[in-house]
């Protein structure tokens, strides 16, 4: 992902009002990320409970920040995250919901996913998967965990 500014990231909002975006508080690391190990950026809000933003890069390349509410109830299960995918999880998944842009959300239509609580899938994608069989090339397979999360993410902000 390319570095943006706090400005850009706030313009970015398709699903929240004026007065969301002026609120949110950025990540703490927000002038140290190291943007080239993310496919997106995620983050919970430490001020409100429940709401967590993500910037996605489109395939055309614009950016689109959702604002995502956290479900009150927790999966039953171990839950597997729609974007990463991971099968090996370090970390919970939990559900989140967002409003639709335009007239779709001021009408209360939602989109929800699975997703890793606290937006850790970039660092999923990257770590090496197991040897599958003899000859297995794991560093094509890291880097199609790579391209596949980057495809799941973005069309999940097309459907906001």
């Amino acid at each position: 992902m390319l570095p943006i500014s706090e400005k850009t990231l706030r313009t970015s909002f398709v699903n929240a009002s004026r007065k969301e975006t002026s609120d949110l508080t950025l990540p703490a690391d927000f002038e140290t990320l190291d943007w080239d190990a993310l496919d997106y950026l995620g983050w919970r809000d430490p001020k409100l409970a429940r709401r967590a933003y993500a910037v996605v890069p489109t395939l055309e390349g614009d950016l689109v920040g959702i604002l995502f509410r956290q479900a009150e109830a927790s999966p039953r299960a171990r839950a597997q995250c729609s974007w990463c995918q991971d099968v090996k999880l370090p970390n919970d998944v939990v559900f989140y919901s967002a409003k639709r842009s335009g007239t779709a959300g001021r009408n209360g239509n939602t989109v929800g996913t699975l997703v890793c609580q606290d937006f850790q899938c970039s660092r999923n994608v990257r770590r090496t998967p197991p040897l599958a069989y003899e000859g297995y090339d794991v560093e094509a397979a890291r880097l199609q965990r790579i391209e596949d999360l980057q495809l799941r993410a973005a069309s999940f902000a097309a459907e906001v």
